[in-house]
């Protein structure tokens, strides 16, 4: 299965039709599952059969992890059955290895490969409760102790933590503070004194019911020095660089989630009957079919793009991966949330065909405070506004046209070459000057000058400020400039996809272009607007054909079953 493309269909028949409510791995099966606070076991055989953990695996270890982008659009066929068996059964171990892969030596790496080709899953245990997304001020402690390390301290709320065969913890190296006295470490759960530590008991959740969320407590517990990954006091350094791509990818993932709800509220509206017409003909619904539909391309284009990056333009990824948890976390959840209006009492069923529906709606949340908080993802892009309007917001250059199309060759992967920063590098800004040629639209013009012109009012903005004003304190005023960094980057996401659309193909029209930079800037107004009604009838019309196809409402456009 060397091939994306034959991957995608594999995992696409082995999971099944998920409508079907005798399959064990379909929406049916994942509801039940879910009453149980468990996944389905049905789809969790099916992916360990896949090997969904190789995935994860970079290629010259012997895994199948060559694209982010690819790993993204194969993922959505687990996240569109069931995120709780995403995230529970699969990218929560992708959370630590990338770390490992990002900094660990030869044999931490092998050894890290051959748990997860063999199918057991890999821990990632950096959170404790009191301190949040405040990663730094973690209590955890490592210490020197008879030529070992000793362990001392608790992690919550971690998923997968007691049924893991690796675990990468983010401990305190130094008591002393400052930016190099954390470490990672990388442990196997079978060297671990067994009467040094105690898990506990499990941690319950409104939404991801499924997912298994616990804890460690450890007193004394020895583990052996070379556990650390890379060089002693590097580990907030190394999650800088490697939390890259997972804060690209898994919001990608999560899209999955609304192509579902939209899909299951169609299956809803086009069947019901109110006020003598069908309820898919009346004005509100349609347009917020569209709305929801619009939102589905621009997420996809914009994660898209920013996976690509990390393969194109790899100095940029501290300022885009934090950029799509943000924006598309909000949209995600907007758009989730609109939908539900439009399916009404029924959102609300625990029970019957559209059941699944109430759970992704409380499974959608934690894509705005999961592995980072929106509100963490605006500070750590504050400090480098400064800097990158100065040295790129003003510039005009077309993007890598490998950034924008889906089958470009990319250059390999090389999580240790991200950095921390991007050094006022913004290829993606530079692009969205430069998108105003000759060849632009008629009806597209207007929007992409209302786009450019902000971009302009934000370096201007952005230029001044002081590093006081940058801080984890920085005012409502200055973090909103950093919001609306996300919304122009989605916009030169969403004009590159356009523009390097093949000719023929729905992306290569205006209309769905029309309707994302209309709901973009809307969202950087506060609210985000309804699709023009000359598009709209275009958008509907293309979302119908795809539902009557089964066909995925992202830019993919690819079958599913």
């Amino acid at each position: 299965m060397s091939d994306i493309h034959t991957r995608m269909e594999a995992l696409e028949d082995r999971l099944g039709d998920p409508f079907d409510a005798a399959n064990p791995a379909g929406f049916a099966a994942v509801v039940a599952a879910d009453e149980r606070e468990e996944v389905p076991e049905g789809g969790a055989g099916a992916l360990d059969e896949f090997g969904i953990l190789s995935e994860f695996v970079p290629g010259p270890l012997g895994g199948r992890l060559e694209r982010v982008d690819h790993l993204v659009e194969l993922m959505r066929s687990v996240y569109r059955r069931d995120p709780s068996l995403g995230l529970g059964n699969c990218s929560s171990s992708l959370l630590g290895a990338v770390n490992i892969w990002t900094s660990g030596s030869p044999d931490q790496r092998r050894e890290a490969a051959e748990l997860l080709l063999a199918g057991k899953k890999i821990s990632c245990a950096f959170h404790e409760l009191a301190h949040g997304n405040d990663i730094g001020s973690i209590e955890f402690a490592a210490t020197p102790a008879n030529g070992s390390l000793s362990l001392n301290g608790r992690k919550e709320s971690i998923t997968n933590l007691d049924r893991a065969h690796g675990v990468v913890f983010l401990v305190r190296s130094d008591p002393g503070g400052g930016p190099r006295s954390c470490s990672q470490l990388f442990v196997p759960v079978a060297d671990l004194d067994p009467d040094r530590f105690r898990f506990l008991p499990r941690f319950r959740s409104v939404g991801m019911r499924g997912v298994r969320l616990g804890g460690i407590e450890m007193q004394d517990c020895p583990v052996d020095a070379d556990a650390v990954l890379g060089a002693p006091g590097t580990g907030l350094e190394t999650v800088a660089r490697a939390f890259q791509l997972t804060r690209t990818a898994m919001p990608g993932m999560s899209t999955a989630l609304l192509d579902t709800s939209l899909r299951v509220t169609l299956h809803h509206v086009r069947r019901r009957r109110l006020y003598g017409r069908d309820v898919a003909a009346i004005p509100m619904v349609r347009t917020t079919l569209a709305n929801a539909f619009a939102d589905q391309l621009l997420c996809e284009a914009f994660a898209a793009v920013a996976a690509r990056s990390l393969h194109v333009l790899p100095e940029s990824g501290s300022v885009y991966a934090p950029a799509v948890k943000y924006l598309l976390a909000g949209v995600l959840l907007d758009a989730l949330e609109q939908l539900s209006l439009v399916m009404g009492a029924e959102f609300y069923r625990r029970d019957g065909e559209h059941a699944v529906f109430q759970k992704l709606a409380r499974d959608i949340k934690p894509v705005g405070f999961g592995h980072i908080a929106r509100a963490a993802c605006l500070s750590a892009m504050l400090p480098q506004l400064p800097t990158l309007a100065r040295r790129s917001w003003s510039g005009a250059a077309p993007g890598p046209a490998a950034l924008f199309v889906s089958d470009a060759g990319l250059p390999p992967l090389d999580l240790a070459g991200l950095r921390v920063v991007a050094g006022g590098q913004d290829r993606l800004a530079q692009a969205l000057n430069a998108a105003l040629d000759e060849d632009v639209p008629k009806p597209l013009r207007p929007l992409i000058e209302t786009h450019v012109r902000r971009l302009e009012s934000l370096a201007e903005s952005c230029a001044g400020l002081r590093p006081r004003d940058l801080s984890i304190a920085a005012s409502v005023e200055v973090r909103e400039l950093a919001a609306r960094y996300t919304t122009v980057l989605a916009a030169a996401a969403c004009i590159g996809v356009w523009r390097h659309a093949p000719a023929g193909d729905f992306l290569a029209r205006p209309e769905w272009l029309v309707a994302a930079l209309t709901r973009l800037t809307g969202i950087d107004a506060g609210r985000p607007e309804d699709v023009p009604a000359e598009v709209e009838g275009a958008l509907v019309e293309e979302l119908l054909d795809r539902d009557d196809r089964t066909v995925s409402f992202g830019i993919s456009a690819r079958q599913y079953r």
